[in-house]
This record gives structure tokens, sequence and C-alpha cells, in this order.
């Protein structure tokens, strides 16, 4: 009998509770977070948007090309439902993009989503006390909502989130939490140009080329950002995609 999405969730906490231990790789993490909102919540994509230290937005984690392209669209035309809902610190819901409704809030996203094939966007603020850190944002290829019980999953993993960025001791130290977001930041510099590395080296996309670095790490028992900094410096080769 196939899992309730409650029984997934409780998999899921477990599986991100492992990785809040001494050593535990943030971007992994971060990762592991955005698939696992794709499989669990019944959406297409996942992105996770962070505030750096001078409060602008910045792409950490997408499960797929379409969500991270989705995502760095409204941080570069700073406009779109993800963009507001770290604005307001509320939850932004859009049903159906080709409506008249969200062109007319979201001109340039809306059309541009049309063309990603984006029909619907549930942006969660990710939130520590009155103070909002980020989004997590679900894509989905169809016009439709989240039902109630999937909406609530998804605050639930926002909140996990939350708690894996900032960690228990930065709760009441606000540099460590700037230090922690921007680590997180510049780390996600150095795997995006890891995967263009990896894409031209071995003639594969994008998505392939960061499944590819991903593996490489957890068989080498490597964080994966010294790996993709290891790749960037010549010091690590990967050949294959295998």
């Amino acid at each position: 009998m196939a899992a309730t999405v409650g029984e997934r969730l409780a998999q899921t906490f477990v599986e991100l509770a492992d990785t809040m231990v001494v050593g535990f790789d943030l971007m992994e993490f971060l990762h592991t977070l955005t698939e696992r909102s794709v499989e669990i919540l019944e959406v297409d994509a996942a992105g996770l948007l962070l505030a750096d230290s001078s409060g602008s937005l910045r792409l950490v984690a997408a499960s797929t090309e379409q969500a991270r392209l989705a995502e760095l669209f409204q941080i570069q035309n700073d406009e779109g439902p993800c963009v507001d809902c770290y604005r307001t610190g509320q939850v932004v819901t859009v049903s159906d993009l080709r409506g008249k409704q969200a062109a007319a809030r979201w001109p340039w996203f809306a059309s541009a989503a049309h063309h990603m094939g984006i029909a619907g966007v549930h942006a969660i603020p990710m939130r520590l006390r009155d103070h909002t850190i980020g989004t997590l944002s679900l894509f989905r290829g169809v016009p439709n909502g989240l039902d109630p019980e999937i909406a609530r999953a998804a605050r639930a993993l926002v909140d996990v989130a939350t708690i894996g960025i900032v960690q228990e001791r930065a709760v009441h130290q606000q540099e460590l939490v700037a230090g922690q977001l921007q680590m997180a930041l510049n780390s996600r510099v150095m795997i995006e140009q890891a995967k263009g590395i990896l894409a031209e080296r071995l003639q594969i996309t994008p998505d392939e080329a960061f499944t590819t670095l991903r593996r490489c790490a957890r068989d080498r028992n490597h964080p994966l950002t010294q790996l993709a900094a290891d790749v960037i410096q010549g010091t690590t080769r990967i050949t294959s995609t295998n």
C-alpha cells in the first residue's frame, strides 16, 4: 500500500534530521529538501531562495533547470510570486499564471512562466520569528492549487528547512545566521561553475551534470561544495556519468 503524505513527510523529517549533525553539508541538505518537496507535495519542481546579508534574494537550490530559471528570472526582474512572498512574509499562491490577475500583477514573469511550462506557483516564506530569510517555491505545470493537506505538509517542510539553515545555536545570533546564509550563497556559485564545467566536458545537460556531481560526492564521501571547488580547480576529474 502506498505511503500517505503524513508517512512520507515523517520519513523525510528523519532523513533531513540525519544530516543535521557535526559536519553536515548545508548545500546537500537544501538540495535534498527541494527534491523531497517535489516527491511529497505532488508538484513538478521546487526552488529555494535565501536572502544574503544585504537582504537581496539569491538562488541556493532548485530541483530542476526549469525551477532554476524561473527563480533567477524573478530575482533578476524583481517581479514574481516568490519575490512578493519574501517581501510580505506571507504565502503567495497562484493557481493559474495565465489568468488576467496574474498577468496584471506580474506581466513579465507570467509571460516567461508560460514559455517555461509553468502554470501554477505556491511560494512559502521561510521565517525565523518575525524575520523572513527566504522562500521555498513550488511550481506546477498545470493550473491547479495545492489541497489543504499538501499545503500543511509544505509548511512543515519549510519550518524544518529554516531550522536546518540557522540551527539551534543561531536562533539568538543574527551574525551567525548571516554568515551561514552567505556561505550557502557562495557555495551555490561554485556548484554552478562546476556544473558548467562538467556539462561542457561530458556533453550533458546542466541537470545531468548536477546529478553526476552529487552522486560522486556521495560515492566519495566528500562534501558537495568541496568537490565542486576541486572540479573548478582541476584537482579532481569526473569522467563519466555512470
